[in-house]
């Protein structure tokens, strides 16, 4: 094994290891922390200075995200002016490995000042950030992955997975929702796929559409013109009566050597899986992973068709 590869092993072990020793140490005081933000009014401010001011950004970034108004503050910023964005009903997160950062301790003067609430993340509960917060929660680590054991690295892990800890907590005792997190995500692929299936579903000449006695060429005219590798068969109201895939044709044609005098009534497959157009997209797709198929159809509660939903809707080319 190569020193890289040794070293490598070594880094990904310790911070695994400090992360998991946090574990240990939450208790009653990571509940208050959680009841603090919960109940907090304003905007959670989000500060630490240096590698820990980068922590800070990303779990703002996620509170943000699941339903808790966050931001990062840079406290070397804050005491040249920006202290101005901090109200009596915020609630701040600090972080700061040994308790003692100067910018950040400065900082404190203005949160008490301002009577808001102080929740602490910090290697050292008895240091000053530790005492002055209302609640402090331990997440110090024995060595650093640095082989100098000077750069932070399993100290800035655990302090990232003690703060996606208090936001997953969060998310949940808000009782945060799939539709909550699509109207915060509304682009991109998860974006896609947590919009509602009448958003993203094929429609109205878009649909391919054959009747019961429809001539196999005509039904392969059809399902090549649309491009979603089926069709569906309708009667005359619209109602749903069976689907035919690429797969359908691919078994009757190696069963009979007249498929093309066949019709549509011939090769279906009835009875077909639907879905409403109101579900959110993931849950369709959720529907196509167990039955294996790759396109479903859109149907109302009189099994009308209403669309075909397929799954390069939820992954098109350009975000894969």
């Amino acid at each position: 094994m190569s020193k890289e590869l040794e070293l490598a092993r070594k880094v990904l072990q310790t911070e695994a290891s400090a992360i998991q020793a946090l574990v240990d140490h939450l208790d009653e005081r990571f509940e208050a922390a959680v009841a603090l933000l919960l109940e907090c009014r304003g905007r959670v401010i989000v500060t630490g200075m240096g590698k820990s001011g980068i922590i800070c950004r990303k779990i703002a970034a996620t509170l943000s995200s699941t339903g808790t108004p966050a931001f990062f503050l840079h406290p070397a910023e804050a005491t040249h002016g920006d202290l101005g964005v901090m109200h009596r009903d915020d609630v701040v997160v600090a972080l700061s490995n040994s308790g003692e950062t100067e910018e950040l301790l400065r900082v404190l003067d203005a949160i008490k000042r301002l009577d808001s609430r102080l929740v602490a993340l910090t290697g050292s509960l008895n240091s000053t950030l530790g005492q002055a917060a209302d609640v402090a929660l331990y997440c110090g680590v024995s060595e650093e992955a640095c082989p100098l054991n000077l750069v932070p690295t399993a100290s800035t892990a655990a302090q990232l997975a003690l703060g996606d800890a208090l936001a997953m907590a969060l998310l949940v005792a808000k009782d945060f929702q799939q539709e909550d997190f699509a109207t915060l995500h509304p682009s991109g692929k998860l974006g896609r796929r947590l919009r509602r299936v009448n958003q993203l579903m094929h429609a109205g000449p878009q649909v391919p559409r054959v009747r019961l006695d429809t001539r196999l060429p005509d039904v392969i005219y059809e399902m090549s013109s649309k491009g979603l590798g089926m069709a569906c068969v309708v009667d005359a109201e619209a109602q749903l009566l069976g689907v035919i895939t690429d797969g359908d044709l691919r078994r009757h044609m190696g069963q009979a050597s007249n498929l093309l005098d066949r019709t549509a009534a011939d090769v279906m497959t009835r009875g077909p899986v639907t879905v409403a157009a109101d579900v959110l997209a993931t849950e369709a797709l959720l529907v196509m992973e167990q039955r294996k198929i790759t396109a479903i159809v859109v149907a109302d509660e009189t099994g009308r068709v209403q669309g075909v939903l397929h799954l390069h809707d939820l992954w098109p080319t350009e975000m894969i």
